[in-house]
Formats: C-alpha cells, structure tokens, sequence
C-alpha cells in the first residue's frame, strides 16, 4: 500500500493577519491585555482564514496499539494494560472519557494494533495493521507497506470525521520508548536527554531503557529520513496519527496536540510537511522528560504547564476550552467603538 502525502497549504496571509491584528486591538481591552489567548485567537483565525473562526463538532482520536519493545521491560507496565484501556475508554470511565464529555468532545478510539480483538460498538474503529509492532531491537518495528498503510488508515479516519477541529490522543504500552527514540534520531539528539520515566520507572530502569533505546537507534542508523525513522522506531498509532495529522492540516482543521506520544506524531509529519504546525495548537508541556526538547525543536509554545503525563488526549481536552474562548473573545466582545467606551 503507498501512501500519498497529501499537500498542506501554508496559512500566511499577511493581509488577514492585520485585519486579526487591528480586530484583537481594538476590543475593549489595553492593546495585548490577553496575551496568549489573543496569539491563539490569531493563529485560529488564520487557519480558518476568516476573522470570525468557529470550531464545530470537535473530534477528540484516541489512537491505540501495542509495542514489540515492551517485551524488553521499556515501561513500568505490561502490554496487557493497553487493550484494557481501550476498554475503559470505550466504557466511559478514563480521563479523557471524562473530560470529553465535559467539554462535549466526540470521542473515537482507533484500534491502530493493539495484541487483542475487540467486540464492535459504537465509538471503536477497528484498523489493525498487525498486533503489535515487531520488537524494533531485533527487526524494525513495522515493514515499509505496514507503516504506509497506518498512514493511510489515519488519513481515512479523519476523512470520515465531521467538523474542523482534531484533538489527538493515544494509548499504547511502550511508546514513551518509541517518541524518544523519534525524537532522537530526527531532532539529532542524545537519547539520554530524550528519554524519561515513560509510566513510572524508578533511576535504574530509566538507565535501562537508555541503555535498550540506545541499542535500537544503533541497530537502524540508516533510518534517517521520517518515514524510516517512523518505521523502524515508531508505533502503529504514532503512525496513523501522523496520517492524521496530515490529513487535518489539508482540510484546514485545527489540530490540538496533546503530549510528548501525539507530540512525536507531529514531529514526523512537520517533517513530511512543515505546514501542518501552522494548524498545531500544542495543548501542554508534559512531565515526560523529552517533551521540553521536542516542543523547542518544534518551536512550539504549549498553552499548559500542569505536569500531566498521562497521555489519552487528556491535555488537549483541558487546553480545548481556551480555542473556544479565543474565538469567541473575536467573535463576540465589543469593540472600544461600538461599546462607546472613548
């Protein structure tokens, strides 16, 4: 299967950011009293390409898969954990089943891979590429055509959704291990500085995961470019989130980032397509110890400090509130004019 890396138009329009500009201005305020709210409402109106945005029917995609690596002890936790989440997702009872129905977030969750066969029902798309990727210490993770095809899967998937705004999040044992290693090879970085304590390890295990990361990256030093470096370290979902990604970038959606896992999906799509960070609202600055570096090589600026880690899209359903704030802050407050405020 190949998949087509589809084009991302860039959002620059000089003309439109000043009529933002003269807009955020003029609203009965001091000149920037909103700070990031007025830089986000800025950053969403050009992705609309209108001075009046509006996000409707936000589509909250959890991807899940499991990881051959964690046959190695990489996480705290076993494989097993993944497709019990999956579970409690669907169940309604994790936290960004929460806070998705608290922000009226549709919620779809994407068997990407997970080792386990899951009964239909409503909100689980079944798009299993293989159970699991291969154990990347021995063979890269996925082959050429089984990474194409969880491109294409999360190109599809977004081309399914309704509305124009895509929060992203993830669930898979073991790939904390496969962003670090992500991020390593494509930002050019130690491994040690990109990797952390993923679900919990204590010292000891986090030197034992370098060590393992490091032993990874040396067996595929040919993996260069994004979409080797995709198949050789990444996961089924990092990869059908980078589909998505880039799908969500072509169709002008706003994309909502989570953390350092959906942080790792964008790294290699902005690699493919540096356009899509212009659609990129990244949610949070995780406590995983990579993130920092990952949103620096992204030159993102994270709306949240909070310590998440937990990943599911939990940050990006926390963050979501402040998009609909700032479009509402350009749609709906007065200007010092039309309030007759001298």
């Amino acid at each position: 299967m190949h998949f087509q890396i589809p084009a991302v138009p860039h959002t620059t329009d000089p003309a439109l950011q000043q009529q933002l500009q003269t807009l955020l201005d003029q609203k009965t305020k001091p000149v920037g009293s909103l700070g990031r709210l007025e830089a986000l409402a800025l950053q969403i109106g050009l992705a609309q390409g209108t001075t009046a945005p509006r996000l409707v029917q936000p589509q909250m995609l959890v991807c899940a898969a499991d990881h051959g690596l964690a046959e190695r002890g990489v996480s705290a936790y076993p494989s097993d954990v993944t497709w019990q989440m999956v579970e409690n997702f669907l169940a309604g009872g994790a936290a960004v089943s929460v806070l998705a129905r608290q922000h009226g977030l549709a919620l779809t969750v994407v068997d990407c891979g997970v080792r386990h066969d899951f009964a239909p029902r409503p909100g689980l798309l079944v798009r299993k590429v293989a159970p699991g990727t291969q154990d990347a210490s021995v063979a890269p993770a996925m082959t050429a055509a089984q990474c194409a095809q969880a491109l294409a899967h999360g190109q599809a998937v977004v081309q399914s959704l309704p509305g124009n705004a895509l929060l992203l999040g993830e669930m898979g044992i073991g790939n904390t291990s496969a962003a670090s290693m992500l991020l390593s090879r494509l930002a050019g970085l130690a491994v040690a500085d990109c990797t952390g304590a993923g679900t919990g390890l204590d010292a000891g295990a986090v030197q034992r995961k370098i060590g393992i990361l490091r032993e990874v990256l040396d067996r595929h030093a040919e993996a260069r470019d994004p979409l080797a470096a995709l198949a050789a370290f990444g996961g089924f979902e990092i990869a059908t989130m980078v589909g998505a990604v880039l799908q969500a970038a072509s169709e002008r959606r706003v994309i909502v980032v989570d953390g350092f896992i959906a942080s790792s999906a964008v790294l290699v799509a902005a690699a493919l397509q540096p356009a899509v960070l212009q659609r990129c609202v990244f949610a949070h600055r995780s406590g995983e110890r990579g993130h920092a570096l990952m949103l620096a090589h992204l030159r993102a600026e994270p709306l949240l400090d909070l310590g998440l880690r937990l990943g599911e899209g939990s940050g990006a359903a926390m963050a979501w509130p402040l998009l609909v704030s700032a479009c509402a802050i350009l749609r709906e407050m007065a200007s010092f004019e039309a309030a007759g405020v001298s």
